[in-house]
């Protein structure tokens, strides 16, 4: 739901300094930066590291120690006032896709980091040190999957298989984070965290269509991919009679409109897509053998993801019984659906209350490293909106004055935690 308050921040709090934010945003852009205005700086390549290195010069100026773990995430602290007290950690990735826009990740990374520099400036005493924090390789471009830095830090991933993961020329992702001279010696593990944020662009379109500038994130998605494999008898299409074959692109034009009936009957929450059908042996005059195709579904509550997956296999045996067509699924991935924390979710909304800024309550349709986060932390996301809703594109694009928003929430947010 949204929350109105007029669009107007009350500047009788301590703000953020939005020129200097926005102008390290372009700055960093220009490390991998093509020529349409999108980077190419996919992880633990050399733009990786120039952007890493730019990054621990900046925090070395707002007052911050950075140390480094085993898989390159980089923790850049500002120190509080009890020494004992438990970190608040803020940050994203400054990793691309190869060709993707100036804000995804590098927004968190630099908002977070904008955030310890105000507090440092302005003499603000805080009691709990603050984390900047840089996760290596979220975008999952180079080095598959996604989010692996903080998928180890989560538990998701052991250290072992991360540094075997290798890139499309071999070279694994062990090799790729000693050549840059990014592989720490502190242990990629949970710390005990107080509290945890991640500042992103929506790469949506709601926010926008809404005319709200700030997202209260509550959760992620859950996702399930698939391959739905189809296999029948492949035959001549002249001299085969139409009821004398065994043909899986009829049981593909059945099944397709079974699965976007499936995300009917869940709105406006679900989400099904097909993204690449394949036809085997491929040929122009031959009923195929076998038809391949990705499914993936999505909602935020997973028992309704449940059902919309029990629902489909359903489908699946009934159209198979009809036209004799085997059909399979095979689960290819799994991020079950994350609901964030309570406290952490509070602060956000007393954050831009105190702003008098307008928020609509929301999920996340993307995956985050916060996911993985919040597996060892309290975690809550906070959205800006973002042109057109699009991402992972060149011409991915957010405003200004939203940057800044977004960025003073994220301060008020640590403050009120």
């Amino acid at each position: 739901m949204g929350h109105d308050m007029g669009h107007e921040m009350n500047s009788s709090h301590p703000l953020i300094n939005g020129d200097r934010l926005w102008q390290r945003i372009m700055a960093m852009a220009e490390i991998g930066g093509l020529e349409n205005g999108g980077c190419n700086r996919q992880a633990l390549t050399d733009e990786d590291k120039q952007g890493r290195d730019l990054f621990c010069a900046w925090a070395k100026d707002a007052g911050c120690d950075t140390r480094i773990d085993e898989m390159g995430n980089i923790f850049a602290r500002l120190p509080g006032t009890d020494a004992d007290a438990l970190p608040i950690i803020a940050g994203s990735h400054l990793d691309t896709q190869p060709t993707g826009g100036k804000f995804d990740g590098v927004y968190g990374v630099l908002a977070a980091l904008e955030v310890c520099q105000t507090i440092h400036e302005s003499n603000l005493q805080i009691t709990s040190p603050i984390d900047v924090v840089v996760w290596t390789n979220e975008e999952g471009s180079r080095f598959s999957p996604a989010m692996i830095g903080s998928g180890v830090f989560g538990g998701e991933f052991s250290l072992d298989y991360a540094y075997q993961q290798q890139d499309k020329n071999g070279v694994t992702f062990g090799q790729a984070l000693k050549e840059i001279g990014y592989a720490g010696a502190q242990s990629c593990a949970p710390f005990p965290i107080k509290a945890a944020f991640e500042v992103h662009i929506e790469q949506g379109p709601i926010l926008e269509s809404r005319e709200l500038p700030i997202g209260v994130v509550h959760g992620v998605q859950g996702m399930r991919w698939f391959d739905l494999i189809l296999t029948g008898d492949p035959v001549h299409a002249g001299p085969t009679p139409m009821e004398a074959r065994t043909d899986p692109a009829k049981a593909l034009s059945l099944i397709l409109p079974e699965i976007y009936r499936i995300a009917e009957q869940n709105a406006p929450d679900s989400r099904a897509t097909i993204g690449d059908i394949s036809a085997h042996p491929g040929s122009r005059n031959t009923v195929p053998r076998q038809i391949k195709m990705a499914v993936d579904l999505r909602h935020p509550d997973e028992a309704t993801l449940d059902d919309m997956e029990q629902n489909l296999r359903r489908v699946m045996a009934d159209i198979s019984a009809e036209t004799g067509v085997n059909a399979e699924l095979d689960e290819i991935w799994k991020s079950p659906a994350v609901e964030f924390d309570a406290a952490c979710i509070a602060a956000i909304q007393k954050g831009a209350e105190k702003l008098n800024l307008n928020y609509l309550d929301m999920v996340s349709g993307a995956g985050h490293d916060s996911v993985y986060v919040s597996r060892v932390a309290p975690t809550a996301m906070i959205f800006i909106p973002c042109k057109d809703g699009i991402s992972h594109n060149e011409r991915e694009d957010a405003q200004k004055n939203h940057i800044e928003m977004g960025a003073n929430i994220l301060l008020h947010t640590i403050l009120e935690i």
